[in-house]
């Protein structure tokens, strides 16, 4: 009963403070562009993931952040695990660079929360032109890269329930093989505190993983994500290994030219902020 009180306090929280805050980011869009406007909004998300933490009582524990590129001219594509709604307020509060999501277009629309992404410099890309969208991605990509701002998806296309892997999508690494940027795998265990689609939140840890960075030079986007894939997936068993059946050998991608990617259950396929143009 009481997840119950404190899941609908905390969504009247992010309801009541969303729309003067987007309004915020909206008008001062008029005269603010680039980080500025970023960071504004980003305190945000910030307030979503601390209130979080009272009304919730969600933690978050970041490992890895070493392996995160340093210097602001340095470029990086997250890849991260996507189980719900959670890493993606909490993804730019952790990073001290800039993000810039991938996302389908039809997001923008959202009364308030939308409008205020579409006055942010993210990639927003009609998923009904695949091929003419995928050219959007490399080439704001590209800009982005170049201006120091780490572009963010989640390879998967949509939220996983727990203990599942979705189809890892290659737009990510062929946007990394077209850069040279290199790739970060990212894991997140929110499904266990945040569960996909739930109205009903859980107390508990969320841990975060921050994966050795990739190179892209010289690779192929097929074998680079399944590398990623392996890493991650690796990682959610290692991290949260309660939601996974039983433990199933993993060959290291580096010890054979076959790479085995972990045994499981298959998520069911889905629209989500992920583009469809990103697909393979």
């Amino acid at each position: 009963m009481i997840n119950i009180l404190r899941s609908y306090v905390h969504l009247l929280w992010l309801v009541v403070s969303v729309i003067p805050w987007a309004s915020l980011v909206v008008l001062a869009s008029v005269v603010w562009r680039g980080d500025r406007l970023y960071w504004l909004a980003v305190r945000w998300l910030s307030g979503a993931v601390r209130s979080a933490r009272w009304i919730l009582g969600i933690r978050v524990n970041v490992t890895g952040r070493e392996n995160l590129p340093q210097g602001q001219g340095q470029p990086a594509i997250l890849l991260v695990k996507h189980q719900s709604a959670f890493e993606t307020f909490l993804m730019p509060t952790l990073m001290s660079h800039p993000l810039a999501y991938v996302f389908k277009r039809e997001l923008i629309y959202v009364p308030f929360f939308g409008w205020a992404m579409a006055r942010l410099d993210m990639v927003h890309i009609d998923r009904s032109q695949r091929a003419a969208a995928f050219s959007k991605v490399v080439e704001q990509g590209k800009r982005l890269l170049s201006q120091g701002v780490w572009v963010i998806m989640f390879p998967e296309g949509t939220r996983i329930p727990r203990g599942q892997a979705g189809t890892y999508k290659t737009g990510g690494t062929r946007l990394a093989v077209a850069t040279g940027a290199p790739v970060i795998p990212i894991a997140v265990t929110s499904g266990r505190c945040w569960p996909r689609k739930a109205l009903i939140k859980r107390p508990g840890v969320v841990e975060v993983s921050i994966g050795p960075a990739i190179p892209s030079v010289g690779r192929q986007p097929d074998e680079l994500m399944r590398e990623v894939e392996h890493w991650i997936e690796s990682e959610m068993r290692r991290l949260d290994p309660e939601a996974y059946p039983a433990p199933v050998p993993l060959q290291s991608p580096a010890s054979s030219g076959v790479v085995l990617s972990p045994v499981l259950p298959a998520a069911v396929p889905e629209e989500d902020e992920q583009v469809s143009a990103t697909r393979t």
